[in-house]
């Protein structure tokens, strides 16, 4: 594809590469996706109960969970709210910041995560650990460390 740009395209090689990305991400997250719905749970949620559950007290900055959690505050506060619903947060007034909302893992939240997890680890396993060598899954962290800690350096830069 001729253009008139001073951009490279990708080669053969990079293209097959990157589709081949773009398939395993679109494909893995479809079937860890369809693996928590009969949990009632969206991989969204689910990652928000991990960064909850990890978090001293069970608990984040609203705007700290949406920074980790990659979405928007107005997204997020959505998705709370639907969570809230079911009983797996509630939200808490940051008494230091008047304007400041903590996400809060109830205990139900907390029993859901520990039923959950070994089911969502069970699927990262079948759909991808296992499909790959030990030495592959070296080679994949070695490989897509670099590109992580450039995008994460990147966030909220354009």
């Amino acid at each position: 594809m001729e253009t008139e740009t001073a951009t490279p395209w990708l080669t053969d090689a990079e293209q097959c590469a990157w589709r081949t990305y773009l398939d395993v991400n679109r494909m893995l997250t479809y079937q860890l996706e369809k693996d928590l719905q009969p949990f009632g749970l969206t991989i969204n949620d689910y990652e928000i109960l991990v960064n909850l559950s990890e978090s001293a007290e069970r608990r984040l900055r609203m705007s700290d969970l949406a920074a980790a959690t990659l979405q928007s505050k107005s997204r997020l506060s959505h998705q709370i709210t639907r969570m809230e619903n079911a009983g797996l947060v509630r939200r808490e007034n940051c008494e230091s910041d008047r304007r400041g909302l903590y996400a809060v893992l109830t205990d139900h939240g907390m029993d859901t995560m520990r039923n959950v997890a070994p089911h969502h680890v069970e699927s990262v396993r079948k759909h991808f650990i296992d499909q790959l060598s030990p030495e592959a899954l070296g080679d994949l962290h070695t490989s897509l460390k670099p590109v992580a800690e450039q995008l994460r350096g990147r966030r909220g830069k354009p």
